[in-house]
């Protein structure tokens, strides 16, 4: 996991000097200081989904490039087998797996998401991004707070929500949840 998250700042760091970007502006985009991004560009840190969503969104840089240092090829389909997508963890506690890492000008992310479980009284992270978003249960409960309100989820149980609204979600008892989710 540390690999990865010290490649994904490396990428950051090579796109903010191609581009010719402070990083003083990145912060800014990401809503964090800028010593901040600066530790995650050295692989000190690290970024939510939304906020690598955001950078991929503002600079047209693939998120399949940011995450997995790959361009997407594919235009007619891409199929992903059983387990086989590309997974960046994320925290300790996330990871994700591209379901469409393949297709280029997508305009959705799917991930399986699997969320390992922690203690109750681990503050709930929030974090929020343009556009909305799907997420489908397909192993164990979680608890989703969208703003103020909070959501038990079961298995097969399925929300549709306005991503920028912050959000955030944990695994119930003992064992982790995995879940579709879409990003739009």
């Amino acid at each position: 996991m540390e690999e990865e998250i010290k490649q994904i700042g490396e990428r950051l760091k090579g796109l903010r000097e191609v581009l010719d970007i402070p990083a003083e502006e990145v912060a800014d985009l990401c809503g964090i200081s800028v010593d901040t991004y600066l530790n995650v560009e050295e692989g000190e840190g690290e970024l939510s989904i939304s906020n690598l969503q955001k950078i991929s969104k503002k600079y047209g840089i693939a998120l399949d490039v940011i995450l997995f240092g790959e361009e997407p090829h594919m235009s007619t389909y891409f199929l992903t087998r059983k387990g086989q997508g590309m997974s960046v963890e994320r925290r300790k506690a996330y990871k994700y797996q591209s379901l469409a890492s393949g297709f280029r000008g997508r305009r959705a992310e799917p991930f399986m998401v699997l969320v390992e479980p922690k203690s109750e009284n681990t503050p709930l992270e929030k974090n929020s991004h343009d556009g909305q978003e799907f997420d489908m249960i397909t192993e164990g409960s979680m608890e989703l707070t969208i703003g103020k309100k909070t959501l038990i989820l079961n298995e097969g149980d399925s929300i549709y929500f306005d991503a920028n609204i912050p959000h955030g979600m944990r695994a119930l008892g003992d064992k982790p949840v995995r879940f579709l989710a879409i990003i739009f």
